[in-house]
């Protein structure tokens, strides 16, 4: 006879039996996920591994390999573009010109962007006795901001006159740069500008600028 104390004890032993079972098969499917994944992570390791072998035996070859494009570089060729002037003048091409050849090429030249005698035009001055009062790019003059007179030759030679770069030979930007001095007031109107003479020339804020590295030049 079905009783309902047998009728517990049936459905407590379904229950427990239902645990069991679920348990078993939580425990077969995370082994069985768990197998999956391993195998996985294997397979991708092997395409990694594989990948990886492929590049290091093809690159060898490839970075052996060129296009064949192009030429070798000669020294006349990098001498064209290694144009910079150091602080102390290393670097100044042989040449020379004095402020009164230089005031010839400013008027045909440099005039009509920076104005009469380089007081300034559309273009910034180049002549002033302004002071510094401010940090502003305005407030900065060739005479009161700038530590080298090399560098003037630099900027010119590099990038003036502003429509036809490079156009200058040394001779010009010798005179151009004793022009701008002069008129300056730095050097006398006799001076002349060369690769010895220039470098010597003191402008009013150099002591206010730190060279970083004073060792490389």
């Amino acid at each position: 006879m079905f009783t309902p104390d047998r009728a517990i004890l049936f459905g407590h032993s379904r229950a427990i039996f239902s645990a069991h079972h679920r348990a078993i098969f939580f425990a077969r499917h995370r082994a069985i996920s768990f197998a999956r994944y391993r195998a996985i992570s294997f397979a991708r390791y092997r395409a990694i591994l594989a990948t990886s072998l492929w590049l290091a035996m093809t690159t060898g070859a490839s970075l052996a390999e060129t296009p064949n494009l192009g030429k070798p570089i000669d020294e006349a060729a990098i001498a064209a573009w290694d144009i910079s002037i150091l602080p102390d003048g290393t670097g100044l091409p042989k040449g020379s010109g004095t402020p009164a050849q230089g005031a010839v090429i400013y008027a045909e030249k440099c005039v009509s962007c920076h104005g009469d005698n380089g007081k300034g035009g559309v273009a910034a001055a180049l002549v002033s006795d302004q002071k510094i009062a401010g940090i502003s790019a305005s407030q900065k003059t060739i005479k009161n901001f700038w530590p080298y007179s090399t560098t003037i030759f630099d900027f010119i030679r590099r990038a003036m006159p502003f429509q036809m770069p490079r156009s200058l030979s040394d001779d010009e930007v010798y005179a151009l740069t004793a022009y701008i001095l002069a008129e300056n007031k730095l050097i006398g109107a006799g001076d002349t500008m060369d690769a010895q003479t220039l470098p010597k020339v003191k402008m009013p804020n150099r002591d206010n600028f730190i060279i970083r590295f004073p060792d490389r030049i």
